[in-house]
């Protein structure tokens, strides 16, 4: 079997299925490549946070700014993409709530002290299962079940061969594996930089509770409204690929969970995933020097909140159009 679209985008994370949307949207016929299954796209609340992310982080004001400009992109791309966004902002628990409403101010997000501690309009979320699957599913986007083997290419187009014999050409690809190990045939240049992404793991559950008004994060936990209750969760552990559950550490975080909702509540199986992350926090995202190969890789913590600002910059960059402003900074090859 053979196939020519005008993209291949291999990896149904967020940022692969976002640049497979935008793509489509801008009228491209794109074939996702994907083995199914969960990934960290799927284990993760849908929280698009850039003003708790850079109160809980080192971050900086320049760091902000672009963190706020990718959550202002969703509006519109999950008006066009069929997404619900839930703008309803979040609530945070912590010690001097003064000086964490005095950072967020000094990062450029509206926050006011509560009687439990401060809420901020500025962090939204989307749901993350319905979500996945309306980007699937958008116009224009097909999405294959198999595992991509190798990849060549030649002065027109790239071949990507499957393990199971298939194979499919395209002008395009966008490589979207989240923290696998790199496809075989990637330049070396880029074989080396996606070597290099380095694994998080992280572990969320699934509660049967009331969920609360809008998410609910204090140091080390985060309640999130989703359906049918609410997730918990918050770790994030270096360097570790493994995706069997810890049963104990979920248990913990429940209980803490539950404590902060002051509710009680059922806990459904634990979901691990790998995030990818770089040097400095950020994805790898636009095009490599090789003609025709776009990355959209790494996003640590924010892979929904950067999914429509990593899709912009990968279509852009297929398209020939000049680069946006946040393109620099996102520049895959900054590390090679």
């Amino acid at each position: 079997m053979t196939s020519s679209p005008d993209v291949i985008v291999i990896g149904a994370g967020v940022l692969g299925l976002c640049s497979a949307a935008e793509l489509a949207g801008r009228g491209h016929a794109v074939t996702v490549i994907d083995p199914g299954g969960p990934n960290a796209s799927s284990a993760a609340a849908g929280m698009l946070a850039p003003a708790l992310e850079c109160l809980s982080d080192d971050s900086t004001p320049e760091r902000a700014a672009l963190l706020k400009r990718a959550r202002d992109l969703w509006p519109t791309f999950a008006e066009a993409h069929g997404l619900t966004l839930h703008r309803d902002g979040v609530d945070w628990r912590g010690s001097d709530i003064p000086a964490a409403i005095a950072r967020l101010a000094a990062m450029g997000f509206e926050a006011r002290a509560t009687r439990a501690g401060l809420t901020s309009p500025e962090d939204w979320r989307v749901e993350v299962a319905a979500g996945l699957k309306a980007l699937a599913r958008a116009p224009g986007v097909t999405v294959i079940r198999s595992s991509v083997a190798r990849l060549s290419a030649d002065a027109r187009r790239w071949r990507v061969e499957s393990s199971d014999g298939r194979t499919w050409f395209a002008a395009s690809v966008v490589l979207a594996t989240g923290v696998a190990a790199p496809i075989s045939g990637l330049p070396d240049r880029v074989a080396a930089v996606v070597g290099a992404i380095e694994p998080w793991r992280g572990q969320l559950s699934p509660v049967s509770a009331p969920p609360p008004p809008r998410a609910l994060r204090t140091s080390g936990l985060y309640v999130v409204p989703a359906a049918g209750g609410v997730v918990m969760g918050a770790t994030m552990e270096r360097g570790r690929r493994d995706i069997v559950p810890d049963m104990e550490e979920a248990a913990a975080r429940v209980a803490a969970g539950l404590a902060l909702l002051g509710a009680e509540g059922e806990a459904g199986p634990p979901r691990v995933g790998i995030r990818g992350a770089t040097p400095d926090g950020l994805p790898l995202a636009g095009a490599a020097e090789e003609p025709g190969l776009h990355l959209a890789l790494a996003p640590f913590r924010n892979g929904w909140l950067l999914g429509p600002l990593v899709a912009a910059i990968v279509a852009d960059g297929i398209e020939g159009r000049a680069p946006g402003p946040d393109a620099a900074a996102l520049d895959p090859l900054r590390f090679a």
